[in-house]
């Protein structure tokens, strides 16, 4: 069995999907772990350290291999390459890589989206949104401490006091959380709001003050929120404006795989904060939840500076690259099973709901329903039988008691 490790070819993409000090664990399950060369380069990753730790590094890696995994998706030159039959894992947002998905289908291999892993507590390990959200609500903190022209901490000296700064967070998910804590941490005084109920109490557990507005929560499947209504957002971003006027820092981190950023934060109420002001939006690649965010620049609006962040945990990419690398490792072992010889095999058991409901494509088709529709259209229904004489009673049926068709417990009242 052999598994492939891709150089990453998308610009700005500094992160590599296994790292040297896990290749033992993918060695360990009976796999060749091949590397192209150069992967782990802009994570600061020399070729040398793959072939100490048991990987061969080569140009020729995705010849044989019944894996190939990467962080970004698959070139078309690369996805050509490969065999029919071969499995890849990488993230794949399906909604803006859907001739991706076709140049996968068509060419037979087995793709599996990282984002699609279910939420589920058996699959936390493997959960890739999460381990590099993490690394991003860090970034958004460090980013906002830097551009911002004063302290977080608080400091009392003879010459005076410089207060602490005030920072909102909106969104307390993962990469909410962390942010909240990073600047905690860097002494600042921190508030945050969320629309789940929750989230209020994970706030305060990071020492920050949750901001509470006279609002129903939207709790939603899979621990994400629910869409709002807009006179719901209308009346949350009326009641926000305050909060946000009197930051020093605004950072921004809900977003919901799949789907635009909800707008969180108007144009003008950027422009009501203070002189020297940041704003950091996470979402900014997915439309933003900062109305005039853009993904990789730095724009003013008002009196404030607005980084949109662009590919965010690619920008501190030896951590995201060990923690992806860790989620790549946990997937790929419940892809392996013993034979009846006690050996491994790569056989994934498509009976699984993680594997079953990451997997996009299969077997020459789009196995994912949403994509497919997207692509190939809604399936045709199937025509109804004709009707035979076998089918017509041969007398009108007797009328039926209504009562037979009431509940039990309703029944049982008559």
């Amino acid at each position: 069995m052999k598994i492939a490790v891709a150089k990453e070819t998308r610009d700005g993409e500094a992160r590599v999907a296994v790292v040297p000090e896990l290749v033992g664990k993918l060695t360990g399950l009976g796999y060749d772990v091949a590397v192209e060369p150069g992967a782990g380069l802009h994570a600061l990753i020399a070729d040398g350290e793959y072939a100490e730790a048991g990987a061969t590094v080569d140009d020729a890696a995705f010849e044989g291999a019944d894996l190939v995994v990467s962080v970004q998706p698959l070139s078309a030159q690369q996805i050509r390459g490969l065999a029919r039959g071969t499995t890849t894992i990488s993230f794949l947002p399906v909604n803006q890589e859907q001739q991706t998905v076709v140049e996968l289908r068509d060419a037979g291999v087995t793709a599996h989206a990282v984002e699609l892993i279910p939420r589920i507590s058996r699959a936390q390990s493997m959960d890739g949104l999460s381990s590099q959200a993490l690394v991003a609500g860090y970034r958004c903190a460090i980013v906002a401490a830097g551009m911002l022209r004063r302290f977080f901490p608080l400091n009392m000296t003879a010459a005076g006091t410089v207060q602490a700064a005030e920072i909102v967070v909106l969104g307390a998910g993962v990469a909410g959380l962390q942010a909240i804590a990073t600047a905690k941490r860097l002494g600042a005084v921190v508030r945050a709001y969320d629309v789940r109920a929750a989230a209020a109490e994970e706030i305060r557990s990071m020492g920050a003050k949750a901001i509470e507005l006279d609002l129903e929560t939207l709790e939603g499947a899979g621990g994400y929120a629910r869409e709002m209504t807009e006179d719901r957002a209308d009346r949350q971003r009326e009641l926000l404006t305050p909060y946000i006027a009197a930051a020093d820092a605004l950072i921004t981190t809900a977003a919901v795989p799949g789907r635009p950023a909800p707008l969180l934060v108007t144009r003008d109420m950027v422009e009501q904060m203070k002189p020297g002001s940041v704003v950091v939006d996470l979402a900014s690649e997915s439309g933003g939840n900062v109305e005039g965010s853009v993904a990789g620049e730095v724009v003013r609006i008002g009196n404030a500076q607005v980084w949109g962040g662009r590919n965010v945990p690619s920008q501190m990419p030896g951590p995201a690259s060990k923690l992806y690398a860790q989620n790549v490792v946990n997937l790929v072992t419940l892809m392996t099973a013993k034979d009846d010889e006690g050996s491994s095999v790569f056989s994934p058991d498509y009976a699984d709901e993680i594997l079953s409901g990451s997997c996009v494509t299969q077997d020459g088709r789009i196995v994912h329903e949403p994509t497919r529709e997207a692509i190939e259209g809604a399936p045709a229904p199937e025509p109804e039988p004709a009707a035979t004489s076998d089918d017509v009673p041969d007398e009108p049926s007797a009328p039926q008691d209504p009562q037979l068709d009431l509940p039990y417990d309703q029944e049982a009242d008559q």
